[in-house]
């Protein structure tokens, strides 16, 4: 099931980031839509459309089809795909993997990634949420207070990385 985020966030992405959003755009464009626009057209043809489950059913999967089609062709123009390190590499821009302490000496690594692909991977966190904001513009050594729902808590950077 496809789903519409309420919200869009940045405009940055790396490339993989952006080629997953072009090749689901293509997906839902070139292959599932003409499909459910067959199976609907097949539906209509027999007859009353008032109680035909599939002819109802396929029309609301064309609007959802619709819908996050032109989110994602929302989302792709304009995008920055950011694909080199920044030239100071001693402090966390976007696409940097970085490496936090909490007090507790538990040790996280994380990559700040665009809103698209926060969820492509362990440890990816978008730009847009608490940690990836308080962790942006600071360098290895800095303590960093977190605000988060359940409550602030502080991290220290041991480690930034663009590899």
């Amino acid at each position: 099931m496809v789903t519409s985020r309420p919200k869009a966030g940045s405009r940055y992405s790396t490339p993989e980031g952006a080629q997953r959003l072009r090749a689901e755009l293509d997906a839902l464009w070139l292959v599932e839509r003409p499909a459910v626009t067959k199976a609907v057209a097949e539906a209509a043809a027999m007859g009353d459309r008032s109680e035909n489950a599939e002819y109802i059913y396929g029309k609301r999967r064309l609007r959802e089809i619709d819908r996050r089609v032109r989110f994602l062709r929302g989302r792709l123009d304009g995008m920055k795909i950011v694909s080199e390190a920044p030239p100071d590499r001693g402090r966390v821009f976007f696409g940097a993997w970085v490496t936090i302490e909490d007090a507790g000496g538990d040790r996280r690594r994380h990559r700040i990634v665009g809103p698209d692909e926060f969820d492509r991977e362990p440890g990816y966190v978008s730009m847009d949420a608490p940690l990836g904001r308080a962790l942006l513009g600071k360098r290895i050594g800095n303590e960093v207070e977190v605000r988060l729902p359940a409550g602030a808590t502080t991290v220290e950077i041991t480690a930034i990385d663009y590899e």
